[in-house]
């Protein structure tokens, strides 16, 4: 099992980015898919999430409307669009997986079984 999380660099405030992330198995079609970030010095955050079945998502409150969370299906990918960057978006962020089907639990670090490397995103003012 395994997740591949690709697209960070660098960008200027204002700017967008979109990561990537591919999953390496079939039986994920029943799981939901998250992206956290890890600022230095902070705690892992969560950043989006969305059930790979029916393509309902979730944000956080300091990303709605900034951020769009996709699945591809064909291509076993979910995308993270990150648009109008701020330097507070700067982090290694990560894509996850779980089976959780409690859309209220999307948002926690231990509903997710499954995580890939991290890309880092830097925002510069």
């Amino acid at each position: 099992v395994q997740l591949q999380a690709s697209g960070g660099g660098p960008v200027q405030a204002g700017g967008s980015l979109r990561l990537s992330c591919v999953h390496s198995e079939r039986t994920f079609m029943r799981m939901v898919v998250g992206w956290f970030r890890q600022a230095p010095g902070k705690e892992r955050e969560f950043v989006a999430a969305i059930n790979l079945s029916g393509g309902i998502t979730a944000y956080a409150d300091s990303v709605k409307g900034r951020f769009t969370i996709s699945r591809d299906t064909a291509k076993n990918t979910v995308n993270l669009q990150m648009n109008n960057l701020e330097p507070e978006d700067t982090a290694v962020y990560y894509c996850a997986a779980g089976s959780t089907l409690i859309r209220s639990s999307w948002s926690k670090s231990p509903a997710y079984d499954y995580w890939g490397q991290g890309t880092l995103v830097t925002v510069s003012s």
